[in-house]
């Protein structure tokens, strides 16, 4: 895979967390495009959706292709009610981008604010 300096950086700095749970990081979408373009993936193509019931953007998608070496890397994102960041899902190659399991991943229950205590909201 495709060194990412970038998004490894990101990932240093607690900007993405990984969701083992969803299989998807926790994260800005902007924040995770410009460190895909800043890894050299030039866009080529942005699609957002709407949510019908306010209009917001419900999430999205971004491709972008490496020109040097052909690499495609992908983002889509979803945002949550009542989650600040979105869940995102990264492939490189099509390859999934997967954190690693490690001491303080947050868990599906964290993540959801609607299950707290275990329970359903």
């Amino acid at each position: 895979m495709q060194a990412m300096s970038a998004v490894d950086e990101l990932r240093g700095q607690g900007r993405m967390t990984w969701v083992a749970a969803e299989q998807g990081w926790v994260a800005a979408p902007d924040e995770i495009v410009v460190a895909l373009a800043t890894d050299g993936f030039e866009e080529c193509k942005r699609e957002l959706t709407t949510s019908r019931r306010d209009s917001r953007p419900g999430g999205g998608v971004w491709q972008g292709v490496n020109t040097q070496t052909g690499v495609v890397a992908s983002a889509v994102w979803v945002h949550r009610q009542r989650w600040p960041q979105a869940l995102v899902f990264i492939t490189v190659e099509g390859e999934p981008l997967e954190g690693e399991r490690v001491e303080g991943d947050v868990s599906r229950q964290e993540a959801d604010p609607q299950h707290e205590d275990g329970g359903e909201g």
